[in-house]
C-alpha cells in the first residue's frame, strides 16, 4: 500500500512531538470524488444517499453534502442529528434499519424524513399509530427478505432467516394489510441482498430479481405502483489488494439498460452507498510498542486494538498494512525486530480476540515504527469497542483542505 504523501508528513510531524501515536488520520477527496463521478455515471432516476453508518464523522457527511449526494440514509434517531447538523434537511433522509423505537418513529413523522422503510407488520402498525396521533401521513418503503442471496459476498442480508425485512414468501399476507393502514402511503420496495460484492454481475442480477419482484406486485394488486425501488448498497471494496476492484462504470451502464428493458423509465431508485464511499479516506495509524518473537512467530504489539479499529478481528480479514519508520534508537541490545516475515498485529488489550492482523507479510519494522491501516475510513472508530479496557480514544485528525475551509 502506498501512503499517500500528506498522510506520511503528519504521521512524522506527529511522532516528532514525542507522544506515542495512535490516530485516524482521514482524507475525505476520495469520497467527494466517487460521489462525484457516480452522480455522472448512474442512469436517470437513480439517487445516490451516503449510508452514515460507515463514518459519522462530519467531514464524512459534509464530504457527502458538497459532493451531491441527494440524502443520508440513517439507521438511528443519533445518525438522524448528525445529518441535520452537517446540513441536511429532514426530508433528505432514509429511515432503514429494524427494531425502529416510537421516539425515533415520531421524530420522522414529526420532522418529516423522505420516507422510512418498513421491516415488519408491527413496525407498520406502530408507525401508523404514531401518524395518526399527529394527524400526518409518511411514505414508505416495504423491505423484502427476499428468497435468494450472494454466496460470495462478504456479508449478506437475504436469504433464510433474517431480522431484516418481510419474507418474501409472506408478502402476500403482509402487502394487504400494510396498504390498508390509512396513514401510510406505499411507495416502493426495498431489497438488499449482500455487502461487499466485487462482481458487478451479482449485484446486477439482484436488480433484476428486484424489478421482477416489483412486477409481480403490480400485476397482483391493481393500483399497486412501486414507484421507488431501493437496491441498499453492496458495492465491494478490494481489502486484499487483488486488483479486483468494483466497477461502478459497468454496473452504471447494466442498470441503465436494465431499466429500459422493464420498461420502468421514469421512477426513482435508490443506492446507499457507505463503504464504497469512504473506506479509501481514513487511515488508521498506531505506534509499534513492542516486537517479540513466540513460538515461531513474531507478536507486533500495537498502541491500539480491536478498541479502536475492531473491523479486520470482527471479518476475519487483513487490511492493506504499510510501516512508516522512525529510525528510533534501540532500547537494548538484542531487540528484535522484523525482517522479511509473517507475522501477527495486535493490539494493548488483555484478550486473545486483540487482532488488527495476522499472517500478514512485512518487509521490516522496528519498535517505535508506525503501522498504518489502509481503507479504514469506513466501519473504524465506531464500530469498535472503544470503552474495553479505558483506554484513550484515538484523536480523528482531518487533512483534506475543503474541510478545513467549510
Amino acid at each position: 500500500m502506498l501512503i499517500p504523501a500528506n498522510i506520511e508528513s503528519e504521521l512524522r510531524r506527529q511522532a516528532a512531538s514525542g507522544s506515542t501515536l495512535n490516530c485516524y488520520l482521514y482524507d475525505t477527496t476520495p469520497m467527494r470524488e466517487k460521489i462525484e463521478h457516480l452522480v455522472q455515471i448512474m442512469p436517470n432516476g437513480l439517487e445516490l444517499f451516503y449510508a452514515v453508518k460507515a463514518n459519522p464523522h462530519p467531514a464524512f457527511l459534509k464530504a457527502a453534502l458538497q459532493a451531491g449526494a441527494v440524502g443520508i440514509e440513517i439507521a438511528s434517531l443519533g445518525e438522524a442529528r448528525r445529518a441535520v447538523d452537517a446540513g441536511f434537511s429532514a426530508d433528505r433522509l432514509i429511515y432503514t434499519g429494524p427494531g425502529k423505537s416510537p421516539e425515533e418513529l415520531a421524530w420522522s413523522v414529526e420532522n418529516g424524513v423522505r420516507t422510512v422503510h418498513i421491516e415488519s407488520l408491527v413496525e407498520a402498525h406502530r408507525l401508523n399509530s404514531i401518524c395518526k396521533q399527529q394527524g400526518k401521513s409518511m411514505d414508505v418503503l416495504l423491505r423484502i427478505n427476499a428468497n435468494f442471496d450472494i454466496h460470495d459476498a462478504q456479508t449478506t442480508f437475504s436469504g433464510g432467516s433474517k431480522k431484516f425485512g418481510i419474507d418474501e414468501e409472506k408478502l402476500d399476507e403482509a402487502l394487504p394489510q400494510i396498504l390498508a393502514l390509512e396513514h401510510l402511503n406505499f411507495r416502493g420496495l426495498h431489497v438488499y441482498a449482500a455487502s461487499g460484492v466485487l462482481n458487478v454481475g451479482d449485484l446486477l442480477k439482484n436488480c433484476e430479481l428486484v424489478f421482477d419482484l416489483a412486477k409481480k406486485i403490480e400485476a397482483t394488486y391493481a393500483g399497486v405502483n412501486c414507484d421507488i425501488i431501493d437496491f441498499g448498497g453492496g458495492f465491494g471494496v478490494d481489502y486484499l489488494e487483488t486488483g479486483s476492484d468494483f466497477d461502478p462504470q459497468a454496473y452504471a451502464d447494466g442498470l441503465a439498460a436494465m431499466i429500459a428493458d422493464y420498461g420502468f423509465e421514469g421512477r426513482r431508485f435508490v443506492l446507499e452507498l457507505g463503504r464504497y464511499l469512504a473506506a479509501d479516506s481514513g487511515y488508521f495509524c498506531t505506534e509499534i510498542l513492542d516486537i517479540k518473537e513466540s513460538r515461531g512467530k513474531k507478536q507486533v504489539v500495537c498502541a491500539g486494538g480491536i478498541n479502536h479499529f475492531r473491523r479486520p478481528a470482527a471479518l476475519s480479514i487483513n487490511h492493506p498494512l504499510s510501516i512508516v519508520h522512525t529510525s528510533k534508537e534501540k532500547l537494548y541490545d538484542g531487540q528484535e525486530s522484523v525482517i522479511n516475515e509473517k507475522v501477527y498485529f495486535g493490539g494493548p488489550l488483555c484478550t486473545s480476540a486483540d487482532k488488527l492482523a495476522n499472517d500478514i507479510y512485512v518487509e521490516a519494522a522496528d519498535v517505535g515504527d508506525i503501522a498504518v491501516f489502509g481503507l479504514a475510513g469506513a466501519y473504524g472508530l465506531t464500530m469498535s469497542n472503544q470503552e474495553f479496557l479505558s483506554h484513550a480514544r484515538p484523536e480523528e485528525v482531518v487533512l483534506d483542505q475543503k474541510e478545513s475551509d467549510s
